[in-house]
Order: C-alpha cells, then sequence, then structure tokens
C-alpha cells in the first residue's frame, strides 16, 4: 500500500516537472519570437541589408533629410543625437538634443555613450562607417543624384517600414507628389531657361542635371540654360562671363557660406555687375535659395515640400 502511494506521489511530481518544463520552453519560444518580430530588415543605399529594432527609441541621426523625414512622422521623440553644428533653422526643435559632432567629423566617443539602436548617415560620414558600425547598426541614405525623386521616395519608405508609418509616409509622399506636379507642369510650361549655382568665398560652380541640384531639372521641371554642363557633386566651376554668356531667363543660387560659414565680405551673386546684365535679373527672377536647406539637408519630406516652395518663386 505504502509502495502504491510513493509510486502515485513520485507520477504527480513528475507530471508537475513535465508541465513546468513545458510552460519554460513556451516561454522561451515566445521570447524567441519576440525577439525575431521586434527587428527588421531594411536596405540602405549602398545596398547592404541592415537587421534594425523596429520603433527604435534611441537613434542617431546625420542625414539632416531622414531628420525632417522622422520629424514629420512623428517620431521625432526617437532621436537622441544630432549633427548640430550643421542644424538647419527649421529643425530647431532638435536643438536640445545631444550633439554628435559635425557631418563630417563624427564625434565616435560621444555617440559611443549615448548606446544607440540605429545610426542614420548618409554621402559625407561614409568614411566612418566602418568606425560607426562597432557602435550600432548602420543605415545609409545617400540621395542618388541621377534618380533624386525615386531615391527621396524609397529613403521615406525606408525610415517609414522601421517606425510602422508606411501608411502615413504613403499619404504624405501622394500629397509631395500632387504639389511637385502641379509646380511643373508651369515649369515646363514656362519656356523659362534656368541656371543653377552655387557661390562659396568669391567661386561660383554650376549644376544642371545628374549633378548635387539636380531636382530643380529632373524633378520640378526647370529647364536648363546648358545642358552640357558636367554632373558632379561640387559643380562645374564657372566664371561671371560664363553666366552673361548664357542669359538665362532665371537665376537660382546657393551661397555656401551661409551654410558653413567661412569669408562672408565676398558681395552678393544679385549684386555682381555681369549677373545684372542678364534677362534674369533684368526681370527679377534672381532667387537666393536657402543654403541651410539645399547644402546641409535634401531628401526627406519637409526639405522636398520647402525646396518645391523655394523653386516656385521663378513662376510668380
Amino acid at each position: 500500500m505504502k509502495l502504491k502511494k510513493l509510486i502515485t506521489a513520485f507520477t504527480g511530481v513528475l507530471l508537475v516537472a513535465t508541465l513546468l518544463a513545458a510552460c519554460g520552453s513556451k516561454k522561451e519560444a515566445d521570447s524567441s519570437q519576440k525577439t525575431k518580430t521586434d527587428t527588421i530588415e531594411v536596405v540602405g543605399a549602398d545596398g547592404s541589408k541592415v537587421k534594425v529594432p523596429k520603433n527604435p527609441s534611441k537613434v542617431v541621426v546625420f542625414d539632416n533629410g531622414s531628420l525632417d523625414t522622422i520629424q514629420a512622422l512623428g517620431e521625432g521623440k526617437s532621436v537622441v543625437g544630432v549633427a548640430k553644428k550643421n542644424l538647419p533653422d527649421y529643425l530647431k526643435e532638435f536643438k536640445n538634443v545631444d550633439s554628435i559632432g559635425g557631418l563630417k567629423e563624427p564625434d565616435l566617443e560621444k555617440i559611443n555613450a549615448l548606446k544607440p539602436q540605429l545610426i542614420v548617415i548618409s554621402a559625407r560620414q561614409q568614411g566612418f562607417k566602418a568606425d560607426l558600425e562597432k557602435i550600432a547598426p548602420v543605415l545609409d541614405l545617400s540621395m542618388d543624384n541621377k534618380k533624386v525623386w525615386e531615391s527621396t521616395q524609397s529613403h521615406i519608405l525606408t525610415l517609414a517600414s522601421i517606425y510602422g508609418k508606411e501608411a502615413e509616409a504613403k499619404k504624405q509622399i501622394e500629397t509631395l507628389k500632387t504639389n511637385i506636379d502641379a509646380v511643373k507642369k508651369k515649369a515646363e510650361g514656362s519656356g523659362l531657361k534656368t541656371l543653377t549655382l552655387m557661390t562659396n568665398e568669391g567661386q561660383v560652380a554650376a549644376f544642371s542635371e545628374g549633378s548635387r541640384y539636380a531636382i530643380i531639372n529632373d524633378t520640378f521641371g526647370f529647364k536648363s540654360v546648358d545642358e552640357t554642363i558636367k554632373a558632379s557633386t561640387h559643380g562645374q566651376s564657372v566664371s561671371y562671363e560664363y553666366v552673361l554668356e548664357k542669359n538665362p531667363d532665371v537665376i537660382f543660387f546657393i551661397d555656401r557660406t551661409k551654410a558653413v560659414g567661412g569669408d562672408s565680405k565676398e558681395a552678393s551673386l544679385k549684386d555682381n555687375e555681369l549677373v545684372k546684365q542678364t534677362t534674369a535679373s533684368k526681370n527679377g527672377k534672381v532667387v537666393e535659395l536657402n543654403a541651410s536647406i539645399w547644402y546641409l539637408s535634401g531628401g526627406g519630406l519637409q526639405s522636398t515640400q520647402l525646396m518645391l516652395d523655394e523653386v516656385a518663386q521663378a513662376l510668380k
């Protein structure tokens, strides 16, 4: 009788142990499954696949276009570090977050101390990518100047997928597309020939299709006065004599010095005597573009709209 009781008790203990083990395994499985669903794989502009946490709460952002997209999607609170030294005025909300160095000089020690879950970079930080990857996953969202609008949309949707905001992003992209199409239609119908210039301490560079400011021509629909300009990041060096010779109907210009500092004693391009002789100047169509947006940002939901608003001035 006693033996029977012992066997029954032992069987009960085994049953409880088995149930506990099963529960533990289920919890581990659930935990493992949760870990899997809490990450997402995205593809950077360089083609690299990056696994990042979904809805990250600690993000370091160097690319200002990506920063304005994150803000537009209502996820600005997730940003813990930005390049404050080169922060455009329209992103002043982020002046209170930690500084992570300059656009070309990341503060690796400070970034490491922030323990970010994700670091977003663009072309200016590519030389530091390997060092940054030792700290956290790095997502490169550099712009493709040959496919500006496609690149912009792709980057917006990539960021939206990380935050689970795809529907909101698509809605804002559609609004942006409608606004772009309206300006493009007017620009193409105007017959205006334009020249895009960047000045830097007395030096002048010209840009056209496929170059740094290609969005003006390729996306917004303005015709370039000179389609032989070599496509490059820094533009083709030109003279004021060249500007007068081409005699554009509209001149768009960016003063780089206003964005990054330097010798600001040089007179504005608008005041140059040769520029004053152009059709653009005579008709009041020498349009200065905001350097902090055009030189330091771009490719975001907000920056693209701001750029569109500025070039639309030439159609008034």
